[in-house]
């Protein structure tokens, strides 16, 4: 059979198949804009520690390395490209202040408000997809970078961010009862920039990754008790 199936790639599987549950979930009537980002965040937590698991092995073949690269990349652009947008379009059906609009496709004038919503979550997805494919490009100039000066550095923000930065501005939304669709939405359109800025953040090491797991994991249950509670 193609591909690699042991367990260097498994949580990647796992984390592609919750983005694609979330995209489900949050775009149909089956479920609802904090189901998408519980899947979100599930998705988040697994791809943490996709790459630690991989390393684990030893010996494993270039190829192994550069599948495991590829799939990773195109498991993100699912998870943290197509699932956030996923969820804006729902925000926008189940409780967007434009929601009425859509439905019932009496605008009013009101179009390019909602084109342009539309137009900001597909260059969001077109950003995410060009910064990971960069990413894939560059894997080996950043190696030799990293070896020579022992610091590693991402080139623009990491797609990843999204299973952070997305669940906390739907728990704020919560909290406050207010309708923060077109503030979910600018979010959106200023991450896609930040993917494609050409600027340097340091690789967080392993306090600032276990800071980082417990944010998502505080989020995680916090999304949790919004859809007990709901």
């Amino acid at each position: 059979m193609l591909g690699v199936y042991d367990y260097t790639v498994i949580l990647t599987y796992c984390s592609m198949i919750s983005g694609v549950i979330g995209i489900i979930v949050a775009m149909t009537g089956i479920g609802h804009p904090f189901f998408g980002t519980l899947f979100l965040l599930i998705s988040g937590l697994l791809d943490g520690f996709d790459g630690k698991v991989a390393r684990r092995k030893k010996g494993r073949t270039d190829f192994e390395k550069n599948f495991g690269v590829q799939i990773d990349s195109m498991a993100d652009l699912i998870c943290f490209g197509v699932l956030p947008a996923a969820i804006a379009i729902s925000l926008l059906r189940v409780n967007g202040i434009f929601t009425e609009l859509v439905r019932h496709y009496d605008y009013e004038g009101n179009l390019w408000i909602v084109i342009l919503l539309i137009t900001i979550a597909i260059f969001y997805i077109l950003a995410a997809l060009i910064r990971l494919a960069y990413f894939n490009a560059t894997t080996e100039e950043r190696r030799e970078t990293a070896e020579k000066t022992g610091i590693e550095y991402y080139s623009g923000l990491p797609v990843t961010s999204a299973a952070l930065v997305f669940p906390l501005a739907l728990v704020v939304h919560y909290c406050t009862r207010a309708d923060l669709t077109i503030f979910y939405f600018l979010i959106m359109l200023i991450m896609a920039i930040m993917f494609v800025w050409n600027f340097k953040i340091k690789k967080p090491g392993k306090v600032g990754f276990t800071i980082l797991i417990l944010i998502g994991i505080v989020e995680l249950v916090a999304t949790i008790m919004i859809l007990c509670y709901e």
